[in-house]
Order: structure tokens, then C-alpha cells, then sequence
């Protein structure tokens, strides 16, 4: 038969007097009924052996880890495919240079350019973040998200490149959903959401907009670099993979918010705003 094996994060343990047990990607253990299905039969296919013909108790055993979703088929890590490989990575070097090490360690091969335009200004369309023709673009800022910044970034979907974004908030870090197609979560949708979310609206939209004063500045230890960086560098290759997502929040659904200090990361549901229908015209 083809080559099985467990899905990552999915183990078998022997348990004495007890026979055969999952440790499930959840940390949940569930036991394993084999019946006369001998451990050394099973145990080298769930690990990626090859066998030969299954007598119907092990075949049995194996069908039942591959109706539960434990079993997969081929590689553990899918390449990454050459058609999604280019990607462009804009914002500050503190986040940008550990991602692009990230990526290209994964099979991706990123480009790192400044946020700013030869006049020193932001890029202002669309056309110029499309040039070079990436798949996909991520902008990391060490801050804020200045009004307006993102506008132009947000059509990147219409055009058909990958849209993903992370920002810092003091002590706060924002990943957002991936946006890949048209009517996907872009910032001002995510900025919009917030604001609805939170009573101190007209505060949060301040500090948005500045100007702000602040003491000490925060600076970002490598940990927090590295882990935010990880969860970029992941939804990335499970966008380019197309591999299945972990239970949980869907990626273009899931807006994600690090404690800095303690790297914890917490999952907050986000949908797109829906455009606000025109004013009816009045006669006269």
C-alpha cells in the first residue's frame, strides 16, 4: 500500500495493561481499539512505513484513524508552490528581516523593500506594491497604522496578490486575517470592527491618529519578533500550500492580538463592513 502517516501533532502511545492510545492535536488522549491487530503491525505504518497487503483487522484499525482525520497521505510539510513563491515585505526591519529569513527558510523566496517611496512617502497605489509582480504582500509596522496607510493595500485582492498585515500597539501587537480575494477582511474593515467593539471609540481613534506621548519606547525583544514573525510566516505557507487549517478560527475570519509581554496570543473572530448604501435623493 501507499505510504500513511500521522498528521503532525498527532501521536500513539503503548500504555501498559491498556493497550494502544491517541494523543490527539488537542492534547485530549483517546483510546485505541485494535482487537487482534498486533502493535507491530500497525505501529510502522502509523509512522510512515511501507507494508504489505492489510488483513481486514488492520485494515479496520487504519480506517478508523483515517475517518477521524489522523491519517494523511504524502509529505508532512507541502513545497512551497513555485506560482506563490514571490512575496513582497514592506514596514520596519525589526519585524521585516526575521520574516524574510522565515519565509525563505519555508521555500518562499521574499523581497524586502522600504514602506516609503523615493520622495519619502508611503506607497500611494496599487500599482506601485504590485511592482515586480509578488503573489503576496506583507507589511509589518514597529507601531501605529497612520490613517489612510493601508488604503491602496486593501485592493491588492482584487488584483489577485495576498494581503497580510501586523502592527504594534504598545504592549500590543495586531495580526490580521489573510485577504486573498475580493469581499476577504481588509484593515479597514479590521479598523472598523474595533472601533464598534470598543466604548472608547473616539480614544482609540485618537491614538490612531496622533499625535501621541509616550516615555520610554517599547522595543521588541527577539522572542515577540520571533513569534510574531512564526504566525505570519504560517498563515503565508498555509495560504500558499492551500493546506488545511487547525481547528479554530478560519485565517481570513481570525484577527489575532499578542501580549508583548507575556507572548500571548488571543483569537477574536472579524468580518468584512459591508459598504453603506448611498443616501436616497431628495426631490427638490
Amino acid at each position: 500500500m501507499s505510504r500513511s502517516r500521522l498528521v503532525p501533532g498527532v501521536e500513539v502511545v503503548a500504555v501498559p495493561g491498556r493497550g494502544l492510545a491517541v494523543r490527539t492535536p488537542e492534547g485530549e488522549f483517546l483510546s485505541v481499539s485494535t482487537g487482534d491487530v498486533e502493535e507491530n503491525a500497525l505501529l510502522p505504518l502509523l509512522a510512515g512505513g511501507t507494508t504489505g497487503p492489510m488483513d481486514e483487522g488492520l485494515e479496520r484499525v487504519v480506517r478508523a484513524f483515517e475517518e477521524a482525520g489522523y491519517l494523511a497521505e504524502g509529505p508532512r510539510h507541502p513545497h512551497w508552490p513555485a506560482t506563490r513563491r514571490d512575496i513582497r515585505i514592506l514596514g520596519d526591519p525589526v519585524l521585516t528581516e526575521p520574516l524574510a529569513a522565515q519565509l525563505a527558510a519555508l521555500g518562499a523566496r521574499p523581497r524586502t523593500a522600504p514602506a516609503v517611496t523615493a520622495s519619502g512617502r508611503p506607497p500611494a497605489d496599487v500599482e506601485h506594491l504590485l511592482d515586480g509582480n509578488p503573489c503576496a504582500v506583507v507589511w509589518c509596522l514597529d507601531g501605529p497604522v497612520p490613517d489612510g496607510l493601508w488604503d491602496a493595500a486593501d485592493r491588492l485582492p482584487e488584483h489577485g496578490v495576498a494581503w497580510l498585515r501586523c502592527h504594534r500597539e504598545g504592549w500590543q501587537a495586531y495580526v490580521e486575517p489573510v485577504a486573498a480575494a475580493p469581499g476577504d477582511v481588509t484593515s479597514a474593515h479590521v479598523r472598523s470592527r474595533r472601533l464598534a467593539a470598543t466604548p472608547a471609540h473616539r480614544e482609540l481613534a485618537a491614538y490612531w491618529s496622533g499625535p501621541r506621548t509616550s516615555g520610554a519606547p517599547v522595543r521588541l525583544a527577539v522572542p515577540a519578533t520571533t513569534l510574531l514573525t512564526a504566525l505570519l510566516a504560517d498563515d503565508l505557507h498555509r495560504w500558499a500550500t492551500e493546506a488545511p487549517e487547525p481547528a479554530g478560527l478560519p485565517a481570513r475570519r481570525r484577527l489575532r492580538r499578542v501580549d508583548l509581554r507575556t507572548l500571548t496570543v488571543t483569537e477574536h473572530p472579524v468580518l468584512p463592513v459591508p459598504d453603506v448604501a448611498p443616501m436616497p435623493r431628495k426631490d427638490g
